[in-house]
């Protein structure tokens, strides 16, 4: 695979993980603290350990989620690299964007000119 083609399976692996409302809570929890894969299922009671577990496994998989063995306990840390790489890619380019149409439409409406045309007043319909 070619590194933008890997980058993009990367992605698609992050956009997959964070597409489930259960596994959005599971990293909200994650991200206040490390927590062992017991704490986690616990704060989940309407799922059973072994659907808990599936989803943790999407989230590692997707480079979500770091877990480490301390004795018989797995500790479960968010890994925040894969998010910032979206926010760094998609995000903060979408929004300048949006910001910057929303701020030039705001300039257009104060001159009392229509961002279509470029001329003063306004479009009569």
């Amino acid at each position: 695979m070619t590194a933008p083609a890997a980058e993009d399976a990367d992605d698609d692996r992050v956009f997959k993980a964070l597409a489930s409302p259960v596994r959005r809570r599971m990293l909200d929890a994650l991200k206040s603290a490390t927590r062992t894969t017991g704490e986690l299922c616990a704060l989940l009671p309407e799922l059973d350990r072994t659907t808990v577990l599936q989803h943790l496994r999407v989230l590692e998989q997707a480079g979500l989620v770091t877990g480490r063995r301390l004795g018989r306990e797995r500790h479960l840390s968010l890994a925040p690299l894969p998010i910032k790489r979206i926010h760094d890619r998609w995000i903060s380019g979408y929004m300048t964007a949006a910001v910057n149409l929303l701020d030039e439409l705001d300039r257009h409406d104060q001159d009392g000119q229509d961002p279509q045309d470029g001329q003063g007043g306004r479009h009569q319909e």
